[in-house]
């Protein structure tokens, strides 16, 4: 009864009640799991020093790269299981996640070995000098150590989501970045471990959430199951999960190298406590990201499971009701950031001057387009929900790399650091333009397919 009643609030649910219900635990989530970085930021920043908290923000894009393969898996595994479930095929559904759950398995293996093997080289591309390197090299050591974790706690939550049962997938979170923050608290506060607190923090309550979600699919709560049978690879379900996620995943690359880029700029047309105040604004910029993101997650198994059962009317009352509260939380956002930028940074830092000047012009600037974001994250997660996974990485990836690199390696040669706080707000502003298009023509089609589906039905 519990899983027939989840497939009919898909299928039969208010949208607007539908969306709520599922983006209150998706933003508790989010907001849990942003936490991560955060914390661990604001007690390494508090207490150890400003050093410190430029050697984690400098391996930030490494941290990246490992939740691009979380999202490989975990995000496209999601969007094939919610369009099943709207076709009422649990089976395939059940492959998705036994061939998703040894995928993940495979891919935190290889990222382990190798990144271990080339830790210093890339260490050194991404812009960590003599200051900063053993702070950096002493957190990814255990991070890495713990990638398996990482990777199986984030993408089978995502799972448990997208078989609609989002507000077990908040709890799940809550119960991990709660033991991250206490953890952090005591390991660094009051044992004084430094950075290696912070990062065995991480990894035991990521630990936590593995064991969490694996329980999860084995029990009567689950919609799908984590059964032995389904655990064989097959080269067809593979591609199918990878087609979908590989949009994500190539936009979590592609912005790992761009903050490598970011940190070579700051290091070059500033210091390493702009590499730290780069640090401070990307966590403050997730916060306000990911806010958004939950929007998205939040209409994934809505959108999934309608295209499945080829009700165009509920897909676009769902976008449409998306992209509008997606431009209202970046306009807040924005209007937070530009009125509070001094005691945003200082939660991180209270005692370097230097920080906070350099941190309060740089987030002002770096966030003046935020207003234009939130519907260019909607519309490449929309099309990725409906398995247009190329349109998806191409709007993602106009704004993240192809317009913000070429910017980032010139506007600094005019205007210095300012250049490379600015080049943000320009490619957001140029991929709007781009985003809006792409919407405009989305909106027509959905509305001739909602014509045809009535004219059919009549």
């Amino acid at each position: 009864m519990r899983k027939e009643g989840r497939i009919n609030d898909l299928e039969f649910e208010s949208i607007p009640k539908l969306l709520w219900k599922y983006f209150l635990p998706a933003f508790a989530g989010v907001i849990i799991n942003s936490l991560y970085n955060i914390v661990d930021r604001i007690f390494i920043g508090q207490g150890v020093d400003s050093l410190a908290l430029a050697g984690l923000s400098a391996i930030f894009p490494v941290m990246i790269i490992m939740m691009a393969f979380g999202m490989l898996v975990g995000m496209g595994a999601g969007v094939r299981i919610s369009i099943n479930l709207g076709k009422k095929d649990y089976k395939r559904a059940e492959l998705v996640l036994g061939n998703a759950f040894l995928l993940m398995i495979i891919v935190s293996g290889i990222i382990t070995v190798v990144g271990f093997l080339i830790s210093d080289p890339l260490l050194r591309f991404f812009g960590v000098n003599e200051q900063t390197y053993m702070y950096a090299k002493e957190y990814l050591q255990i991070i890495l150590a713990g990638t398996i974790f990482n990777i199986l706690g984030y993408a089978l939550n995502n799972l448990i989501r997208s078989e609609g049962s989002a507000n077990i997938a908040m709890f799940s979170m809550l119960i991990s970045a709660g033991m991250n923050i206490v953890l952090d608290y005591i390991f660094i506060m009051r044992m004084d471990m430094g950075v290696t607190g912070a990062a065995l923090a991480t990894v035991i309550s990521q630990v936590v959430l593995t064991i969490w979600v694996i329980a999860h699919f084995n029990s009567k709560r689950s919609v799908i199951k984590l059964r032995m049978s389904r655990l064989k690879l097959s080269g067809e379900i593979v591609w199918y999960i990878i087609s979908i996620g590989f949009a994500p995943f190539s936009m979590q690359l592609a912005s790992s190298a761009v903050f490598g880029v970011y940190n070579i700029q700051l290091i070059k047309h500033g210091s390493d406590m702009a590499v730290g105040a780069m640090g401070v604004i990307i966590s403050v910029t997730m916060l306000l990201v990911m806010t958004v993101m939950a929007i998205t997650m939040a209409n994934q198994p809505i959108i999934g499971f309608n295209v499945g059962a080829k009700n165009y009317k509920r897909v676009k009352q769902t976008l449409f009701i998306s992209i509008i509260s997606a431009t209202v939380i970046s306009l807040l956002g924005f209007i937070v950031a530009q009125t509070l930028p001094g005691p945003i940074i200082k939660m991180f830092n209270r005692e370097d001057g230097e920080l906070l000047e350099i941190g309060v012009k740089g987030l002002r600037i770096f966030l003046m387009a935020l207003p234009l974001v939130g519907f260019q994250i909607v519309m490449g997660n929309y099309y990725q929900s409906i398995g247009k996974a190329g349109i998806s990485a191409l709007l993602s990836l106009l704004r993240q790399v192809i317009f913000l690199i070429p910017l980032l390696l010139i506007l600094p040669q005019y205007y210095g650091l300012k250049g490379v706080w600015l080049s943000a707000p320009a490619s957001d502003t140029l991929g709007a333009t781009v985003c809006l298009f792409f919407m405009v023509n989305e909106f027509r089609k959905l509305k001739k397919a909602i014509a045809i589906s009535e004219k059919l039905a009549s």
